[in-house]
């Protein structure tokens, strides 16, 4: 415990985040879709997926349309949301058997769930990739309309939170994705990277648009990228229909891009999107529109360092098993579940 404190309390300038990115424009985009989100329903939007075989037919239509990482909050078939250990595997293994390939990113957000139930189906189940939420904070929806806060809550990620579900993403072989709602999330890095719970290089995602954080405005997103430890693979995750505006600016200052139901359902022109394909149909659209190419599932293992290691299936076997040597465990909606 001392020695944490102190880790915290110093913390080397050859590890602080005020170091800049080096992504390039040059580097292909890691097109990711939160493919269900966990509190939207139907009612909002006809197309979330809540049995295994919808979110595999959702899947198909998004590798079809060059997303290579999809990033997954378990449901029931009734479409409420699951962090039973089953589910998970159900959905995955569905997934996996209709598109053969892609980065599986597992959501650890929750409200009243505690740790070990988390960690419990990261340990049976590992991943590719778990997000994981950096800090505290207000999580709030504001209607202009009412002039009145929808919801209003503290959504609580302490530090030893974070440093338990890291300490098991280490064991477990998983890249942490690092969710950052603002720039103090993004110091929080530093000191943990000096405590050695958190390997380099990082994969970092800005998540804008959640009241509470930070504003979504490019400036802003410009601001956190600065703040981006060095040699890290970062991206972006808008909320709401601010998406479309913060993806045109992460694919400009050479970043990736995460759209999908959970974030937002809604096309560039306001009509309703009627697959998470047709989100990363735009987001492909926008890549190359700019000069940039989608990233195919190889290069994305690779530049997440991450081997192709299908989650763990019935009988509790991981074929393929070619996860880099080395690698640690190596890693947003309008409510806080949707906390990656």
């Amino acid at each position: 415990m001392l020695r944490r404190r102190a880790a915290f309390a110093t913390v080397r300038s050859d590890t602080s985040y005020s170091r800049r990115s080096h992504m390039s424009l040059d580097d292909p985009v890691i097109l990711t879709c939160a493919i269900s989100g966990a509190v939207a329903n139907r009612e909002q939007c006809p197309a979330i997926p809540y049995t295994p075989e919808e979110y595999a037919a959702e899947a198909r239509r998004i590798v079809d349309e060059g997303g290579s990482m999809i990033h997954i909050h378990a449901r029931r078939p009734d479409g409420t949301p699951s962090y039973e250990i089953e589910d998970f595997r159900a959905i995955t293994e569905a997934i996996l058997a209709e598109v053969g390939d892609v980065v599986i990113n597992y959501s650890t957000g929750a409200v009243g769930v505690p740790v070990e139930k988390r960690i419990a189906y990261l340990r049976e189940l590992r991943p590719d990739v778990a997000a994981l939420n950096m800090g505290s904070m207000n999580f709030a929806k504001y209607s202009r309309r009412r002039r009145e806060l929808v919801f209003s809550m503290v959504f609580a990620n302490p530090f030893d939170e974070i440093v338990e579900l890291l300490t098991a993403m280490n064991e477990f072989g998983i890249k942490p994705e690092h969710e950052c709602f603002d720039l103090g999330h993004l110091g929080s890095l530093a000191p943990l990277i000096h405590m050695g719970v958190l390997k380099e290089p990082l994969h970092v995602s800005c998540v804008m648009g959640v009241l509470g954080g930070v504003p979504p405005t490019a400036r802003n997103l410009a601001a956190m990228v600065d703040n981006v430890p060095a040699r890290s693979h970062w991206g972006v995750i808008g909320v709401s229909r601010e998406q479309w505006m913060l993806a045109a600016t992460a694919l400009t200052l050479g970043g990736s891009v995460r759209v999908g139901l959970e974030d937002n359902f809604y096309l560039p022109d306001g009509t309703m999107a009627r697959s998470n394909g047709e989100l990363i149909a735009q987001a492909r659209h926008m890549v190359e529109s700019v000069g940039r190419r989608p990233a195919t599932v190889d290069e994305a293992r690779e530049r997440l360092g991450v081997g192709r290691a299908p989650v763990a299936v019935s009988g509790n076997t991981r074929p393929g098993d070619r996860r880099s040597e080395g690698v640690s465990g190596g890693g947003a909606g309008a409510r806080p579940d949707h906390g990656r």
